[in-house]
């Protein structure tokens, strides 16, 4: 919609909507103002719901790597081929879940709760049993192949019926993106649960690096340079043994699938699915169908594309940062408390981002946000190894990560509402907008994870080693610093041509009104009419 038309149609909603003031039609409008209105308590239910995926994530994220190799003593391949699977066919079943969530019939619960509480059961229970070793050696692979793509699918199940369900907690737009705000601290407070319950708990049953000769390695207080790697695991696995690692990981995943199934009943009894539009929802489509629906929505387009590079940008930054620091700065004991540091910076100032894009607008407030840890990228590079700097930097990697994490979600509804604007007759497409969302940030995470474990392996990375070569250390530097900064960069030109901004989206929320005003009116009269009939 070009700007000409956009004012020309605000104009003349202004002028339909100059009539003589109806003493009845304010008290309605009043009314229904008033029952959009959720209360903190729905809003702290709804954002509860958020958890699972953060949590899981995070866990999958940090340990399922290491886990396949020195857990289940997998080899370097079969992994890899674990891990690159399960990131491609998770991407693959959110547009598919999408489709299918769409085309649901309406129960007495709501389109999307009913995908959420079905699909949690099986969920927890693939879960853990993806950090269960089996006493077969053989199909380890299969095992862990089929398990891992089959929480994918179900989590999937989860999270797109959730993270559509924000246009039916609400008609209002400030309501939602209350809501919204209240999802992104829940969903970094998961990021930090997560971290911190399987770090903490299986943290001290990992297994120890494996020193090369000519490494200073320190062993019960020793220190020795000439030491093989079998002898120091030998020392160390005095203390801890392989059943006792794998028995550390399968109390961590009890744990939070415990957690995973209370978020899931609290979503469900703490929030009410409201009825979407009396208008009937447009006929169902075909897969590229719904790829040619959304992607023909510029605004859209626009959006995902710049999120998708600043997205990569964050991933390449968070997926990197701990290896960075083990093996760059040298802070092997302290990555854990750094990448805390990072999640607990996020989770405070996602607040306040929320008070800068009400106050200022949400296009300023991602150029101000994703650009803001652009020069602590720089510091952590250029300066020499200092853990005080290096705890500086993560609290200012955190706070634009709270904005990452933030303004995607609070700025789709928007893309959602400018859809329905211009398309009023294509009704019930909430879920393939989300869902296509979602597929692209996977996929943006699917790329981070093959150009890191490529980039790594070509410079030589030594796996599990306590040193690496010069040429990591460079590569290392390379994707935390300078690629993040040149994606970043690419995301905010691509934001200049965003064409939603704070008077597109006003305007947007106020001919919606007045459509859900004309189809409430309508409503009335035809009850008046079968009343009188």
């Amino acid at each position: 919609m070009a700007k000409g038309e956009g004012t020309e149609q605000y104009s003349n909603n202004n002028l339909l909507t100059n009539k003589p003031v109806n003493p009845d039609a304010v008290k309605l409008a009043a009314k229904r103002e008033q029952k959009n209105r959720l209360s903190i308590c729905n809003k702290l239910c709804y954002a509860v719901g958020g958890a699972p995926y953060q949590i899981t994530g995070c866990a999958l994220g940090f340990f399922l790597q290491i886990y396949l190799l020195d857990v289940a003593q997998l080899d370097p391949f079969s992994a890899s081929i674990i891990l690159f699977v399960g990131r491609a066919w998770d991407a693959i079943t959110d547009p598919t879940i999408g489709f299918l969530v769409s085309r649901s019939p309406w129960t007495r619960f709501g389109r999307m709760l009913p995908w959420i509480v079905f699909s949690t059961p099986l969920a927890v229970v693939s879960y853990f049993l993806i950090w269960y070793v089996p006493v077969f050696e053989d199909g380890r692979v299969i095992w862990y192949l089929v398990f891992y793509c089959l929480f994918q699918t179900l989590q999937t199940c989860f999270h797109v019926p959730y993270s559509a369900l924000t246009m039916f907690i609400s008609e209002d737009q400030k309501e939602r993106d209350s809501a919204t705000a209240y999802r992104m601290t829940v969903e970094v407070l998961g990021t930090v649960i997560g971290t911190a319950v399987q770090g903490q708990i299986v943290g001290m049953a990992s297994a120890p690096c494996i020193p090369t000769p000519g490494d200073n390695v320190t062993v019960d207080g020793l220190n020795s340079s000439l030491l093989l790697g079998q002898e120091v695991n030998a020392t160390i696995t005095t203390v801890i043994t392989l059943d006792q690692t794998k028995t550390a990981y399968n109390v961590a995943s009890g744990a939070i699938c415990s957690i995973y199934v209370l978020c899931a009943v609290v979503l469900f009894f703490g929030v009410k699915e409201k009825k979407e539009s009396s208008r009937s929802r447009s006929q169902r489509m075909s897969f590229w169908q719904g790829i040619r629906l959304v992607m023909g929505h510029g605004p859209y387009v626009k959006l995902v594309m710049g999120f998708l590079f600043t997205s990569l940008a964050f991933m390449l930054l968070e997926g990197n940062f701990a290896l960075f620091c083990c093996y760059t700065l040298g802070l092997r004991n302290d990555f854990q408390n750094i990448l805390l540091v990072i999640m607990l910076a996020a989770m405070l100032t996602i607040p306040f981002w929320q008070w800068f894009l009400t106050k200022f607008g949400k296009k300023t407030a991602v150029y101000i946000g994703t650009s803001s840890v652009i020069p602590f990228m720089l510091l952590v590079v250029c300066v020499k190894s200092n853990l005080i700097i290096t705890y500086m930097v993560s609290f200012a990697a955190g706070v634009g990560v709270a904005a990452a994490f933030l303004l995607p979600w609070s700025m789709l509804p928007d893309v959602v509402d400018d859809f329905q604007v211009q398309n009023p007759e294509s009704q019930g497409h909430e879920a393939i907008f989300y869902s296509f969302y979602v597929f692209f940030t996977k996929f943006a995470s699917g790329i981070s994870l093959g150009i890191s474990t490529l980039s790594l392996d070509f410079a030589g990375y030594i796996t599990r080693g306590c040193t690496q070569p010069e040429n990591v250390d460079i590569t290392l530097k390379v994707l935390v610093s300078a690629a993040p900064i040149g994606l970043i960069l690419i995301g905010l030109v691509i934001f200049r041509s965003y064409p939603i901004d704070e008077e597109r989206r006003q305007g947007n929320r106020k001919l919606l009104q007045e459509q859900r005003e004309n189809e409430a009116d309508s409503e009335t009269d035809s009850t008046e009419l079968n009343n009188m009939v």
